[in-house]
């Protein structure tokens, strides 16, 4: 993804909120790439995903105009949960990086188990 002019902060830098966006949007696609239908599994199931927990480092910056790259890897599927790994880089250099946890909810907001055909796309 390119970095815009409104990525960056007063120092002409990508602010930090900027590095969860660009992981939010690539785990989107990642998913969507597995076939994963976000939209139908809500529909059908009453199911969607929801990040639990987010664990960054912020390793060097990124600049307006630059192409950053976004790596996404499964660390862990059980049960009732997903871990990934993601990284930002910039060509060959590591800008951020972030473990993330991501849950299953039901309709009322309660955690449920990840369907089954989910967990072995994701394994």
């Amino acid at each position: 993804m390119r970095v815009y002019y409104e990525d960056t902060d007063m120092g002409g830098i990508v602010y930090h909120a900027n590095y969860l966006k660009y992981i939010e949007r690539a785990r989107s696609a990642w998913v969507r790439d597995m076939g994963i239908d976000q939209n139908a599994m809500r529909e059908r199931d009453g199911m969607i995903f929801a990040v639990r927990r987010v664990e960054a480092d912020y390793l060097g910056p990124a600049k307006f105009d630059d192409l950053l790259e976004v790596e996404t890897r499964t660390n862990a599927v059980t049960g009732a949960r997903l871990v990934m790994e993601q990284q930002v880089r910039r060509g060959t250099d590591l800008l951020f990086q972030a473990v993330v946890t991501v849950v299953c909810l039901n309709e009322a907001g309660q955690p449920a188990r990840l369907p089954a055909n989910i967990r072995l796309i994701l394994h």
